[in-house]
């Protein structure tokens, strides 16, 4: 056996466990997924075998006005969902990338006890840390008491189950996702093109602009891919601290599974947020390999 065909077999053998395990249980549910966005919901839940594609355009507006309304409800909690998910991704870029700086500049033991501060919340459970928000925004919570103290606020200020509260939380929960890509590529820095740079005249703001945010960008487009995705579909941080006041896709998705058990049309919403998704790693993926051959190419 030659040595190709060898570490093609060494391949197959490590690789197949994990492909097959895809298969069964990703793909495998995607696909029935996908199958059952296509057909018609039943009276009193489940499917009826028959090809049914209005439940899609009960959300993208062709709908047959004999089977389906078309609610403009669903796309406004598309884009909310949408504008909350990429607001979570701005906060959290905006409190991870100096962090990132300041920690790959310190020594390794800090850097390392650092790092270990950061993926702590890992170690306690996510609806245990949720419910800390709670406590901490409601109206008889840490900050508005602390505010009546001091007399800044007359009443208690409405902060939780409001969009702010949930990127709070979205924020909270999903910092580790976007610290570990930027930090990785702030660590791989090239400082000596930073104080070149420098040294030939170019100001703090113009070399950030020219040299730093370049080189660092890739870990700033993964964390906002890994960020963006499951903030748009979660259903936890909106249940909990947006309650009834805030709908956005995941909720509506559990909804429309459990209670309407309609499971054509939350296999719909499903689907469109599969696309977004997909449609995201896509260009993420595109670009990257656009920019490794550029690179090649300049060597």
């Amino acid at each position: 056996m030659s040595i190709a065909v060898r570490r093609r077999v060494q391949l197959a053998v490590l690789l197949g466990p994990v492909s097959l395990f895809l298969a069964v249980f990703f793909l495998g549910p995607l696909a029935i997924m996908m199958v059952t966005s296509f057909l018609a919901p039943g009276l009193y839940g489940g499917v009826e075998w028959t090809f049914y594609p209005h439940n899609f355009g009960r959300i993208l507006g062709f709908a047959d006005p004999m089977f389906e309304d078309f609610d403009p409800v669903y796309i406004a909690i598309f884009i909310r969902s949408v504008k909350i998910a990429a607001l979570t991704v701005l906060a959290a870029l905006l409190v991870c990338y100096p962090a990132a700086f300041c920690i790959a500049r310190l020594s390794e033991r800090w850097k390392n006890f650092c790092l270990f501060l950061i993926t702590l919340p890992f170690f306690t459970s996510l609806i245990v840390r949720l419910f800390v928000w709670v406590l901490i925004l409601r109206q008889t919570g840490l900050v508005n008491e602390m505010l009546m103290s001091t007399g800044m606020i007359a009443r208690p200020l409405d902060l939780i189950y409001t969009n702010g509260a949930i990127i709070l939380g979205m924020v909270y929960v999903f910092i580790p996702f976007m610290f570990m890509p930027v930090y990785a590529s702030v660590e791989k820095l090239d400082w000596t093109l930073v104080r070149a740079s420098l040294d030939l005249g170019a100001g703090p703001i113009r070399t950030f602009w020219r040299i730093i945010l370049p080189l660092t960008a890739p870990g700033i487009i993964g964390g906002a891919i890994i960020v963006f995705i499951p903030a748009l579909g979660n259903f936890v941080v909106p249940a909990v601290l947006g309650g009834a006041k805030v709908m956005m896709l995941g909720n509506l998705i559990e909804q429309q599974f459990l209670a309407a058990r309609n499971w054509p049309f939350g296999s719909a919403l499903a689907m469109m947020v599969m696309s977004v998704m997909l449609v995201l790693l896509l260009v993420y993926v595109f670009a990257s390999g656009r920019r490794g051959a550029d690179a090649a190419l300049n060597r």
